[in-house]
Order: C-alpha cells, then structure tokens, then sequence
C-alpha cells in the first residue's frame, strides 16, 4: 500500500508536468497530440484520487468529466434496468457506476429475500397442511433443542456476569480489568457467541476437567449445534474475506488462498510497482530538458 501510495503521487505530479511541458516551444503537433493524450489517460484514472485533475482532463480531452461520467453512468443505469427487470430509482446520488452496481446489488438482494421469505411461507402453509403426527413432535423436539442452546449460552453468561461484575470490587485496578472482562462478556452475549463465551470460561479458569467430566450429554449436544453454525458462518465469513482480497489484489490461483500461493503473486506486484516508479522517477527528471522529453515521448506511448 505504501508503494501504491507513492506510485499514485508520481502520477499525479507526471500530470502536472506534462501539463506545463505541452507549453514548450519547438513541440511538434503530433508530439503535443501525445502529450494531451497521455494527460487524458493518466488524469482520467487518476481523479478519484485527486479531484483537482478534473480541470486538467477537462482541458485536454475538450470534454467535460462530470458529464462524461454521468452519460456513462446513465447509460449503465439503462443496462441494468433492462437486464436485472428492476427500477434503480432517479436519485441525484447515482453518478457513479459503483454507485448504481451496489443500488443494483441492494436491489437483488431485496428481491432475493422477498422471494425466500414467500417461499418460505408457502412451504410453511403446505407444510401444515401435510405434517404427520411424527413431525410435529420432531420439530417441537426441535424447538426444544433451540431452547436449550439459548439456556446453555445464558447459563454461561449468568456464570461470567456474577463473578465479573466490577460494581463489586474495592480495588480499582481490579475494577477495570473486569469491567474490560465485563464488556467482552456481553459482546459475546449480544453475538450469541458461545464459543467466545467458553473460551472467556477457560481464560478465567472457571472451568476445570471436573466440570467438564461432569457435563451432561445433552449440555454437550446443545454446545455442538451451538458451535457448528458459528463454524457455518465463520467460513462464511471466510469466504467473504478471501473474495475481497482477491479482489484487491487481483489473485486468482485455484483452490484456497494460503501463503504459499499469495506471496509469490504479491511479491511479483511489489516488484512491478518498484519498476514502475522508478520509471517514473526517471521520465520527471527528464522534464527540464527539450532534447530528453521529445526522446522519452518517442519512445513511450505510456508513463509509469
């Protein structure tokens, strides 16, 4: 992120100074046509990081970017509508694409839990009509189940709560630290963390090999079903993360992402941005220096 960083920077002072160098004289037309051309390029991608470009784009591409971008927008608008059969709205803020791709995705996601929720009640109703007997004491063993996993995470809490309370304790230092406990306590609480909750019991040590020797059966089958939909949603979220930085970064190997398969693409990226800032270095040195810019822009359709 620091070499994006400083990659970024170069650019942006390449822009201004192909800006000032466009004035030289003895620049041919079609050397001027280059200059202009590659400003466009490199001020185009580059405004989101830097808004006062815009004059500089405007300038040279005889365009307007705020229109530029609001046709592009709207007509991706108009794309979507048609394709995913929804209406995006006319708000004032939707003059960005990423703007109306995640309008659009907000869309679908609506869409999608509209749709589940009323299959969801009609397959409830149909379930009703057609429920054995045998079923109904099935799911009323599965209420039951549900119940004790809430009773086994508030046991736990009640458990936590009373030796922790800080209201309780003389000491003021003591006092902090469980007050610092204490939230971490209820954040599980609130999360129906068990697990978070069990390790806060092992952490204090207010869970011995006696206790747990003694746990009933059915106390372990409610923390297991417990625990395996925190697994469920752990590697959900897992799978979230990994899409994100593949993303980013731009990683696409097959299978998981691990070290092994990351840090070598990393490393080759780390390396290209190196090249390519030192280039850049090279290409703004040049700019004091008529002979020099008019053999860089011979040999460069590109900067950085």
């Amino acid at each position: 992120m620091p070499l994006k960083r400083t990659h970024t920077e170069l650019q942006i002072r390449m822009i201004h100074s192909l800006d000032h160098a466009y004035e030289f004289d003895g620049l041919t037309k079609p050397e001027r046509r280059k200059i202009s051309a590659l400003i466009v390029d490199l001020a185009g991608d580059l405004i989101h990081e830097d808004a006062s470009l815009k004059p500089i784009y405007n300038k040279y591409s005889g365009s307007d970017f705020d229109r530029e971008a609001a046709a592009q927008a709207a007509e991706m608008k108009s794309r979507l509508e048609a394709a995913l059969g929804v209406d995006l709205g006319d708000d004032d803020d939707l003059h960005s694409q990423d703007d109306l791709l995640q309008r659009a995705r907000a869309h679908l996601q609506q869409q999608a839990a509209k749709k589940a929720a009323a299959a969801s009640k009609r397959e409830a109703r149909r379930a009703a009509r057609q429920k054995s007997p045998k079923q109904l004491a099935a799911e009323a063993r599965e209420e039951e189940e549900q119940a004790q996993i809430s009773l086994s995470i508030r046991e736990v809490y009640r458990k936590l709560a009373s030796a922790l309370h800080p209201d309780r304790e003389t000491d003021p230092q003591e006092r902090e630290r469980k007050t610092r406990l204490m939230q971490r306590v209820n954040e599980a609480y609130d999360k129906s963390n068990l697990l978070q909750l069990l390790e806060l019991q092992l952490e204090l040590e207010h869970i011995d090999q006696r206790a747990i020797n003694h746990l009933s059966e059915a106390r372990l089958t409610h923390y297991n079903e417990m625990l395996k939909d925190q697994v469920r949603e752990l590697d959900r979220q897992i799978h979230r993360a990994e899409m994100g930085f593949r993303h980013t970064y731009g990683v696409h190997p097959p299978g998981a992402l691990s070290p092994d398969s990351v840090l070598p693409h990393l490393a080759a990226n780390i390396e290209a941005l190196r090249h390519s800032i030192r280039n850049t270095e090279q290409d703004l040195a040049a700019f004091d220096d008529l002979k020099q810019l008019r053999r860089m822009l011979k040999a460069r359709t590109t900067f950085g």
